[in-house]
């Protein structure tokens, strides 16, 4: 694995085992669940270790680091051009399908003088488990509001 600056990283046992277990989820996990995940394998890993291998892996355009909206990086094994839906209840994150929507960044100018490089689209919503639990909520006041 080449870096950046031309020096080749070492490809460590933690780090393969970082990025196989982030590949076995679509969940998009952040770093302390991927620990979680990583210690079953590896139980000696160290959660600076989990951190400091995702970064080098994200670095090098391996996987994505997703910095949405919601608070913790979570990080996602694919790193192909692709849109995510998070829900604003929990947090969750999964991958958007649908039509690709890829704006022309050439042609996208900003009044202050940017120069565009690229973009980010994050849709939010209510996942079906948190609607379920909304839906469950109201129906339980509207039966006790009705005795």
């Amino acid at each position: 694995m080449g870096d950046s600056n031309g020096t080749t990283r070492r490809n460590t046992r933690q780090r393969q085992v970082v990025l196989e277990e982030l590949r076995n989820v679509t969940s998009h996990p952040t770093a302390a669940e991927l620990y979680d995940m990583a210690r079953q394998r590896l139980p000696k890993i160290s959660i600076a270790t989990v951190y400091r291998n995702l970064e080098l892996l994200a670095k090098a355009g391996e996987i994505t680091k997703l910095e949405l909206g919601g608070g913790e990086a979570r990080f996602d094994g694919d790193a192909s051009q692709h849109h995510h839906i998070r829900c604003t209840q929990c947090d969750r994150v999964e991958d958007a399908l649908g039509p690709a929507l890829q704006p022309n960044v050439p042609e996208v100018t900003s009044p202050s003088g940017y120069e565009v490089t690229g973009y980010k689209l994050e849709f939010v919503g209510v996942c079906p488990d948190c609607r379920n639990g909304i839906e469950n909520t109201e129906s339980i006041q509207t039966r006790s509001d009705g005795l």
